[in-house]
C-alpha cells in the first residue's frame, strides 16, 4: 500500500508544485526557496555590459566604465570584469555556434538574460584559464540569480556539454576547413568575425599568410595611448607621471587601461585618449609640405575632437588656424571642450560637410576623418562586428565620395588633403579615392609614406593602410592628395 499524507488520506488534494520551463523567467516578486545564489562582482559587472549591449543597443566602451564604478571594482577585479564582458561581445557568433549546438531549442527561444550568461560561461569555457568548474559555477549562480532556477539546471547542463570540448575541436565540428569558403567559415568561426569581414581583410592584406594574425590582433586588448596635445602638455609630462612612450607618434604615450583619468593633463583637457594610429595620420598631413601659404585648416568631421585637438596644437605653434566642422551637435560641443585649452585662434562650426559654407579653395590643409564602418576599430568595440551588416557600405561610400570632393573644392591649388578612414576595407579606401579622381583632373595623388618616419611595413604606397597585427595600431588608412588646379 503506497504510503499518503494526513491530507491525502482525507480527501484533500495538494496545491500542484509551480515549475517554470527552463529558460522562462519567473515573476521576480514570487519568493524562493532556494539558498540565495553567489554574487561575483566582476561577472555581475560583466553581465550587465551584457545585457545593456543586447538590450539597449549600448556600446561595451562607454557602459563598462560607469559599471564597474558602481560596483566599485578597480585593479584586478576591473580587468577581470572588463576582459570577460568584452570577451563574450567579441566572441558572440563563435560562442552562439557552440551554445546552439548544445541545447535543443532554437536560441531565440531562450530568455536573453540567459543567453548572455551563457555567452559569458562559453568565453570562460573556451578562451579563458578560468577552471571549469568556477566557469560553470559562477553563470549558474548568475542565472539563479537573475532568470530562474529552472534556467540554472538548463544552464549547468549546457555548459557541461559546452566544457567537452575546446575551440579547435568545436570549429573542427561545426566549420571545418575544406575549400576555400569552407576556409573562409572556419576562420570566421575560430576568430568570431562575420565571413564577411574576413573576406574584405582577406581582400585588403597583401596575402592569405597575414589574414589569420589580423584576426587574431582583432581579438587582442587594444593598449591605451594618450597624446600630448601640442602647446599644453609634453610627451616628457605624461612619461613622469607613469606613462610609457609609443612606439612612432612624437606625441604619443602608453597607458594601463583604466588608467587615463589618473593624469593631470588628461583631467585638465591638455592631453587625450587617441589611438597612435589616428595620431600618425593627422601628423602626416600637418608634415606634408606644400607651396605658398599655410595659414588656414580645416577639419571636415571633426567629432568627437581627437585629431582636432592635435591639429589644432600644431596649427597654434605655426601661427595658422583651424576650422572644426561636424555636423551632429552633441559631438561639436566634444569638439569644442577638446579646443577649449588651445590658444590659437580656433573655430567650431555645426555644419554639413557635403554642403560647405565657406568658398571654394579657402584653405591649406583638409583633414577629411570620413564616416566609416568602423572595422579598423574592433579590437576597441567588440560588439561592432556583429552589429554592421555588408549593406551599410553602399550608404556609407556614398557619403565618402561625395565628402572626399568636397574636402578637394575646399582646398586651394598646391594644398593637401588627408582622407582617412577606420577600416580597411577596400570600398570604404583606396576605391573611393580612385573613382574620386577618375572623375575630376584637378588633384593627384602624394605619397604618404615619407610622412609616418620610422614606421614599418607601409606597402607599396601611395597610400598608407596601417593594421592592427603589424602596427599595434587601429587599421586607419590614408591617403594624401594635392589639389593641382
Amino acid at each position: 500500500m503506497t504510503d499518503r499524507s494526513p491530507d491525502d488520506r482525507r480527501g484533500r488534494r495538494r496545491a500542484p508544485r509551480r515549475t517554470d520551463p527552463p529558460g522562462r523567467r519567473r515573476d521576480a516578486r514570487a519568493p524562493s526557496r532556494q539558498t540565495p545564489p553567489r554574487r561575483d562582482p566582476a561577472r555581475e559587472a560583466a553581465f550587465e555590459v551584457l545585457r545593456a549591449v543586447a538590450a539597449d543597443d549600448a556600446y561595451a566602451n562607454l557602459v563598462m566604465p560607469t559599471t564597474l564604478r558602481r560596483h566599485d571594482l578597480t585593479g584586478r577585479d576591473a580587468a577581470l570584469a572588463t576582459e570577460l564582458a568584452y570577451g563574450a561581445l567579441r566572441g558572440q557568433g563563435t560562442y552562439d555556434a557552440v551554445i546552439g549546438a548544445c541545447v535543443t531549442r532554437p536560441l531565440a527561444g531562450l530568455d536573453p538574460p540567459l543567453l548572455d550568461a551563457l555567452r559569458l560561461g562559453a568565453h570562460q569555457l573556451l578562451s579563458t584559464r578560468v577552471p571549469p568548474h568556477a566557469a560553470v559555477s559562477t553563470t549558474v549562480d548568475l542565472v539563479r540569480a537573475h532568470v530562474n532556477v529552472g534556467a540554472a539546471r538548463l544552464a549547468n547542463a549546457v555548459l557541461r556539454r559546452v566544457g567537452e570540448h575546446d575551440l579547435d575541436d568545436w570549429a573542427a565540428r561545426l566549420a571545418p576547413r575544406r575549400g576555400d569558403t569552407d576556409a573562409v567559415d572556419h576562420l570566421a568561426f575560430r576568430h568570431a568575425h562575420p565571413a564577411w569581414i574576413v573576406r574584405a581583410l582577406r581582400d585588403a592584406l597583401p596575402g592569405d599568410d597575414e589574414l589569420e594574425a589580423c584576426l587574431a590582433a582583432d581579438n587582442a586588448p587594444a593598449e591605451v595611448h594618450l597624446a600630448a596635445r601640442p602647446g599644453r602638455a609634453t610627451v616628457d609630462e605624461l612619461l613622469a607621471a607613469g606613462a610609457r612612450p609609443a612606439q612612432w607618434s612624437p606625441y604619443g604615450v602608453v597607458v594601463e587601461a583604466g588608467m587615463p583619468a589618473r593624469f593631470a593633463a588628461v583631467r585638465e583637457g591638455r592631453a587625450g585618449v587617441q589611438d597612435e594610429g589616428s595620431q600618425l595620420v593627422a601628423l602626416a598631413l600637418a608634415a606634408a609640405p606644400l607651396d605658398g601659404p599655410d595659414e588656414r585648416w580645416l577639419d571636415l568631421c571633426a567629432g568627437p575632437g581627437g585629431k582636432a585637438a592635435l591639429l589644432a596644437g600644431l596649427a597654434t605653434e605655426r601661427g595658422a588656424r583651424l576650422l572644426a566642422v561636424e555636423q551632429h551637435e552633441h559631438r561639436a560641443r566634444l569638439v569644442a571642450q577638446a579646443l577649449a585649452g588651445d590658444p590659437g585662434e580656433h573655430e567650431v562650426l555645426v555644419g554639413d560637410a557635403t554642403e560647405p559654407a565657406w568658398p571654394e579653395a579657402d584653405f591649406d590643409r583638409v583633414l577629411l576623418d570620413a564616416p566609416c564602418t568602423g572595422l579598423g576599430a574592433l579590437r576597441r568595440r567588440p560588439e561592432a562586428r556583429w552589429r554592421r551588416r555588408p549593406d551599410d557600405l553602399a550608404r556609407l561610400r556614398e557619403l565618402q565620395v561625395a565628402l572626399l570632393g568636397s574636402a578637394i573644392r575646399s582646398v586651394r591649388p598646391g594644398g593637401l588633403v588627408a582622407y582617412v578612414t577606420c577600416s580597411p576595407h577596400l570600398a570604404e579606401t583606396a576605391t573611393v579615392v580612385d573613382d574620386v579622381l577618375g572623375a575630376r583632373a584637378d588633384a593627384e595623388r602624394v605619397d604618404a609614406r615619407p610622412y609616418l618616419p620610422g614606421v614599418p611595413d607601409l606597402g607599396a604606397g601611395p597610400d598608407v593602410q596601417l593594421w592592427p597585427h603589424r602596427h599595434g595600431t587601429d587599421a586607419m588608412y590614408l591617403a594624401l592628395l594635392r589639389r593641382t588646379g
